[in-house]
């Protein structure tokens, strides 16, 4: 029971990110190094060293697969950081799983905020320099970067905490 709870401990800090994000578009780092030692410490504490691997594993893996994007400027270090601490309450499989659906909770805030702001233009003209930035292998231009003060940002720090509680109450519906 206990190794089922390290893991649903994850909503707590994801609630209070969430909430930051939302309010002051930031995740500070006195929310996100402690909740990343205290996964730490519930998994190795409820496991043992398997637990402490596990937990290790899921911070890395949220870590290693967002840092391309905080090293193009798409996704800010807070955000990077909170993927970090939930990983090590998640560890790797349930961390992907989460990834997977912030990205798509994100996508659907970026339809509604782009619909909203009429940006539908706008955007489909930066997703075609995105695309050949790709292609070619360089770098996109600023106007798709957190930097440009004119482009629509989504608090991706709201879409993980509306994932992970979802996830956690899915998991917890199952279980019943």
């Amino acid at each position: 029971m206990l190794k089922q709870g390290a893991w649903m401990l994850a909503t707590v800090p994801a609630l209070v990110a969430g909430w930051t994000d939302w309010r002051w578009r930031r995740i500070p780092n006195w929310l996100t190094v402690p909740a990343l030692l205290l996964g730490i410490g519930v998994n190795s504490f409820a496991a043992g060293w398997a637990g402490a691997k596990e937990s290790l594993l899921g911070a890395g893996l949220g870590l290693g697969l967002l840092l391309p994007f905080v090293l193009i400027r798409s996704l800010g270090a807070g955000d990077w950081k909170l993927a970090g601490a939930l990983g090590a309450f998640l560890g790797p499989s349930r961390m992907i799983t989460v990834l997977l659906g912030t990205v798509l909770v994100a996508g659907l805030m970026a339809v509604v905020v782009i619909i909203w702001k009429k940006r539908v233009g706008r955007t489909l003209r930066n997703l075609a320099n995105l695309t050949a930035a790709l292609f070619t292998l360089r770098l996109p231009g600023p106007e798709v970067s957190l930097d440009n003060p004119e482009s629509s940002k989504i608090p991706f720090g709201v879409a993980m905490a509306v994932t992970v509680v979802l996830y956690t109450v899915g998991q917890a519906w199952g279980a019943l």
